[in-house]
């Protein structure tokens, strides 16, 4: 029995939305990835593209558990040397929440040209509940049902 392998005229891209309101962090981000990696579709092959494009809404109520909140932080350099920056999780998520969810999926994706990219091109984040994408018609994806 040979392996399957997707190839480009196979794989089609789903939109999908995701409200991050009430949602852990760590599992949100855990969610998105997979759906950007393409791994909750049977046709997953590792080195093709056959993620989705994944819409997050209200990224500003995202909340974390235990002292995450007082302890986590988040590393910046201004390129001088010795001008490190680190920004406590709560400052980041009051200015920039887009940021926070972005980083977190960031850390869930292969450190390749493909996952780059798809960061990049696959992951919008909103801090409201407004968005610009109505017109891809985009799915509705709840975590939160499934029981866990």
């Amino acid at each position: 029995m040979k392996t399957y392998s997707a190839t480009p005229r196979d794989i089609e891209h789903q939109w999908y939305i995701v409200d991050a309101e009430g949602m852990v962090l760590g599992r949100l981000a855990t969610a998105v990835a997979r759906i950007i990696r393409g791994k909750h579709k049977p046709m997953y092959t590792p080195h093709m593209d056959t993620g989705d494009n994944v819409i997050v809404i209200n990224a500003a109520k995202v909340r974390v558990t235990g002292k995450k909140a007082e302890q986590k932080r988040y590393f910046r350099h201004t390129g001088y040397m010795g001008h490190e920056r680190f920004i406590p999780f709560e400052m980041m998520l009051a200015k920039h929440p887009e940021r926070v969810i972005e980083k977190a999926v960031y850390g869930m994706l292969p450190k390749t040209a493909l996952g780059r990219q798809k960061l990049r091109n696959k992951l919008r984040v909103f801090a409201d509940a407004k968005h610009t994408h109505a017109a891809q018609q985009p799915k509705v994806l709840d975590f939160k049902k499934s029981g866990k």
